[in-house]
């Protein structure tokens, strides 16, 4: 296939494997260009989808395909992919034997145990959950989340409530403007120093990750979006009790839930918030999928 030609969407077999309502969308959208899509794992449209195919198994679903989609919440500490409800699907090196020779799998985040699996297969993976221009078109529908699941477990408004918001990336940054809009006391803790200003810009207070420890006895909510251990025990006995502690990050996460729920803090992991809004995260994530694969597709000798 030349660099220019287009793609011949009728000749590829498409797998969508683990997730939620997202990948319902995304498993139609696929369809919709001709190829050929076999489902599993997540919930399967309850009306007729032409060229879509649930499959009973994840091995079903694999066999033969050129590409996999995987969901963007990442694999669980099992090794798992997230899903809905049973059975766990592990993405290892039997399951991924099945897929086409050459085939690409395109997900949010890797492992390490499925960066092993996909290279002693012979697959190619692509990960797009440092994609800054999907993270945004989706960091609507996570912030909405957020702010629904802040508001069912706390018996505080948000608004005037002192709030720490770790980590100033896509969805922090957005986070914090929408809190700052309720009315909110934010505090904005990050490492980047411009990431910092441009959250006193919007209207917090910036707090190095190192002063966090200090500002802890204050808070009524602390969320975390930092997909690496940052919010740890020491830190969470400095919070009063019944404090709620919210991390938004993809496994491994960044706030020891374990230890916060052992202290008397309400522990929410709000993992998949995207879900809150499947339509339009579905279609924000197919639009890069889709981008993707026609790259690869016209990249082809």
């Amino acid at each position: 296939m030349s660099g220019n030609a287009s793609v011949d969407w009728g000749s590829l077999i498409i797998a969508v494997v683990a997730g939620d309502e997202r990948e319902q969308e995304i498993a139609r959208l696929a369809a919709g260009t001709g190829a050929q899509v076999r489902a599993f794992g997540f919930p399967f449209p309850e009306d007729s989808v032409p060229g879509l195919l649930e499959c009973d198994d994840a091995a079903h679903a694999l066999r033969g395909a050129s590409y996999a989609l995987f969901p963007i919440p990442g694999i669980g500490a099992d090794g798992s992919l997230y899903a809905l409800g049973e059975p766990r699907i592990v993405p290892d090196e039997a399951l991924l034997s099945g897929l086409a020779e050459g085939a690409h799998i395109i997900l949010g985040r890797a492992d390490d145990r499925l960066r092993a699996a996909a290279q002693a297969s012979g697959v190619h993976l692509h990960e797009y959950e440092g994609d800054a221009e999907l993270m945004l078109q989706r960091a609507p529908a996570v912030v909405e989340g957020a702010l629904q699941r802040a508001i069912e477990n706390t018996e505080v408004t948000i608004h005037s409530a002192t709030v720490a918001v770790v980590g100033q990336g896509n969805i922090g940054s957005a986070l914090t403007r929408t809190l700052i809009l309720l009315g909110a006391r934010v505090y904005a803790a990050a490492r980047n120093p411009v990431q910092r200003a441009a959250a006193y810009v919007a209207g917090a207070t910036p707090l190095p990750l190192e002063e966090l420890g200090a500002l802890a006895p204050s808070l009524d909510m602390l969320f975390s979006t930092v997909p690496a251990p940052i919010v740890p025990r020491g830190l969470l006995e400095r919070l009063p009790g019944g404090c709620l502690v919210m991390d938004l990050a993809a496994p491994p996460g960044g706030v020891d839930l374990a230890a916060a729920e052992e202290l008397g803090l309400t522990a929410v992991w709000a993992r998949g918030l995207g879900r809150r809004a499947p339509i339009t995260v579905g279609r924000s994530q197919w639009a890069g999928i889709r981008k993707r694969i026609e790259e690869i597709e016209r990249n082809r000798a």
